[in-house]
């Protein structure tokens, strides 16, 4: 589960849990014997994921916001939330067959595609707050009502 760090409706991560979820997320890819020759990616919320899962796999280029995604892909994301970034990236994909995508959480309650491996679940519907996130979190949160 996500940290109980959790202030209203959100729940921020720490440093050290993302190091925790990272080394759950490499030893779950690891246990799926998934192959890959590429890191892929978005540059907001999966930039720094996906640099942390690189260094675990000893991967030294990530494919940064690509039109198109390579065979033997794994995509690396901070969130599966609603499924849109998935639902956006899919179709880019050249072989669905040899793609996985990875995510340090998971929103709990949602349909998972078969690509989806994760680190946690969240304990419900809280905003998740990343460290790379907090100053956008604190700019958006001044335009919610309590």
């Amino acid at each position: 589960m996500v940290s109980a760090n959790n202030w209203k409706g959100r729940s921020h991560l720490t440093w050290s849990d993302i190091e925790s979820q990272v080394k759950v997320l490499v030893t779950k890819i690891r246990k799926t014997g998934f192959e890959f020759d590429n890191i892929a990616t978005v540059s907001r919320g999966g930039l720094v994921p996906a640099r942390l899962v690189a260094d675990h796999f000893d991967v030294k280029k990530i494919l940064i916001d690509k039109n198109k995604i390579p065979p033997r892909t794994l995509f690396v994301d901070d969130i599966y939330d609603s499924g849109d970034t998935f639902n956006r990236i899919f179709p880019l994909v050249l072989e669905p067959k040899s793609f996985l995508y990875a995510t340090l959480v998971a929103r709990k309650g949602m349909k998972y595609p078969e690509q989806l491996v994760y680190a946690k679940k969240t304990l419900g519907r809280e905003y998740v707050v990343f460290p790379w996130d907090k100053l956008e979190s604190n700019r958006n949160s001044k335009h919610i009502k309590d």
